[in-house]
């Protein structure tokens, strides 16, 4: 039991380290309020975990500290001038409603960052999917004078962006503060996956399905477009590495979490392609618990078998001694 909560901390401390990085980033361009933003949300996070571990008679842990974790992916999945007020709000219903109320970090079912943001989604969507321009600052206190759409809803709508691939690379574009970075996504994915942070099963899955259904089914000019705009907007990089391949959601063996990933991006294209709703693959992430769920069971239920398979061996092992020991003295 050691052993396992030590490897959760290291997991933790590895989530951090890419997600702060992703933080320097979203400084780059938007200056101290997107620092302030994720202060924010860091900070109401414990508060409400604190609060809603005295209402359970539960002690803070050095284990509870992965709220932080997951107020740091919901600020970088938000506009950098979101008003600090609606960001705290979404903190509270991802710590309060999206996680101990089903039991806490022990029972997780989904992303608490993720069902903030459709909670976010469904209450304040004009606010959350309006952004300000790379490098464009704006004050702590001060309201946004200018606010653009994302560069994945001009994908959506017209199947292409008016940016350079350089600029892709880099995040120069409109969007969520810190998943539009696609070259430190990418280096974030293949040091979580090298450090086994992340699962290796869904992410993998993820990405294959979306790089699949945007060449099967394109969604602009050329296939290779199609599969290239596909992969760097909507949130689909941010949300395999930090959603999909959560492990305290995904599927534990590879093999199910591949499929739970696969599918998963599969029809979260379709929803894009047929309704251009943006950032579809966070929605679905939520959408998708019950066969998160369902592989979870599954697996439960083969490592019991599998231990009753043992116990018998051991006892047929044991009699086939005892057998032989017998025969010996007689």
């Amino acid at each position: 039991m050691q052993i396992k909560t030590k490897s959760d901390r290291f997991i933790w401390i590895d989530i951090m380290v890419t997600l702060l990085t992703l933080e320097l980033m979203a400084y780059f361009y938007y200056g101290v309020r997107a620092v302030v933003l994720a202060s924010v949300c860091a900070v109401v996070s414990v508060i409400a975990e604190l609060v809603c571990l005295r209402f359970m008679h539960r002690k803070f842990t050095a284990d509870d500290l992965g709220c932080v974790s997951d107020a740091l992916i919901l600020s970088l999945m938000l506009p950098a001038v979101l008003d600090f007020r609606i960001a705290a709000i979404a903190c509270v219903f991802s710590v309060v409603a999206a996680k101990n109320i089903f039991g806490g970090r022990l029972n997780m079912i989904f992303s608490p960052a993720a069902a903030a943001y459709v909670f976010l989604y469904t209450s304040w969507k004009n606010q959350l999917l309006m952004f300000s321009e790379p490098h464009v600052r704006t004050g702590v206190f001060e309201k946004a004078s200018s606010l653009v759409s994302s560069a994945s809803n001009s994908f959506n709508i017209n199947g292409k962006m008016n940016v350079t691939d350089f600029e892709i690379l880099l995040g120069s574009v409109s969007g969520p503060a810190g998943a539009v970075s696609i070259l430190l996504l990418a280096v974030a994915a293949v040091v979580l996956l090298f450090r086994r942070s992340i699962s290796a099963g869904a992410f993998i899955g993820s990405i294959s399905a979306s790089a699949l259904m945007a060449l099967i089914v394109p969604a602009s000019v050329t296939r290779a477009a199609s599969v290239k705009y596909t992969l760097v907007t909507n949130m689909v990089l941010f949300a395999s590495v930090y959603i999909i391949a959560d492990r305290r959601i995904a599927p534990k063996r590879e093999y199910y979490a591949f499929f739970y990933g696969f599918f998963l991006a599969a029809c979260s294209y379709i929803l894009v392609i047929t309704t251009a709703k943006e950032n579809a693959i966070v929605i679905m992430s939520i959408l998708f618990t019950p066969v998160a769920l369902g592989f979870k069971n599954l697996e439960k239920h083969i490592e019991l078998v599998q231990i009753e398979e043992q116990k018998e061996a051991e006892m047929a092992a044991a009699a086939v001694t005892d057998g032989e020991e017998a025969a010996d003295e007689e």
